[in-house]
């Protein structure tokens, strides 16, 4: 299995103290930061935008995982590039399909990895004719929108699919993410671990951190 990305979710961060937050992470280890932009729109609940982005990006070198649940994410590539972001993933769901490699190869362009992420109840194989342009698959195993979900195992079984078919792609999963459920991950392929509440709320943010990998 090659190296496993840590994507601690700042969603569970105290938002008063961002930067302690973020470093406390990135002393422990932390591979990525993982940042959950949502409009209240495409999903219930509304976080945080490119301002917080602009900022974070003054305060660690760490590589940040921006994850777009918004309408209209191509909107905002050009954006969150210029704020800082190096990852960029919108979901299937909140674009035309035969919009996506133009949104795949715009985000490209702005010199950023591009991420295509789908919910628990989209067939995975929607995703096949885009998995040679793209560089991380997004596996949701929760409902986006709110963090201190519970796992859904049927949603990670996906991440099979997706390795067999694109063997060397980066697949990410997010939601219900602890030692346990990590493992089933890795198990199927992932190599990309996103968790919020687990780290956050650990006794030991390092021990939480490592138990993932």
């Amino acid at each position: 299995m090659s190296k496993i990305f840590v994507s601690p979710s700042i969603l569970s961060a105290d938002f008063a103290n961002l930067e302690r937050d973020i470093k406390l992470v990135e002393d422990a280890g932390a591979d990525w930061i993982h940042v959950d932009v949502m409009d209240g729109h495409f999903v219930p609940n509304i976080t945080i935008g490119v301002p917080v982005v602009k900022s974070i990006r003054k305060i660690t070198d760490l590589p940040l995982d921006v994850h777009l649940m918004i309408e209209n994410p191509q909107k905002y590539i050009k954006p969150f590039a210029q704020a800082g972001a190096d990852i960029l993933t919108f979901h299937y769901e909140a674009v035309m399909a035969y919009n996506i490699p133009n949104i795949i190869n715009e985000i490209h362009n702005n010199k950023m990895r591009a991420g295509i992420s789908i919910k628990p109840k989209m067939p995975v194989q929607v995703l096949d004719s885009f998995l040679n342009i793209v560089d991380m698959v997004l596996i949701m195993t929760v409902e986006p929108g709110f963090g201190g979900q519970k796992f859904m195992q049927d949603c990670a079984e996906k991440i099979k699919y997706i390795r067999q078919k694109a063997p060397d792609i980066i697949i990410q999963v997010d939601g219900g993410i602890n030692a346990e459920t990590a493992k089933v991950c890795k198990d199927f392929g992932a190599n990309s671990l996103v968790a919020g509440s687990y780290i956050y709320k650990s006794d030991d943010i390092k021990k939480a951190i490592d138990s993932l990998r």
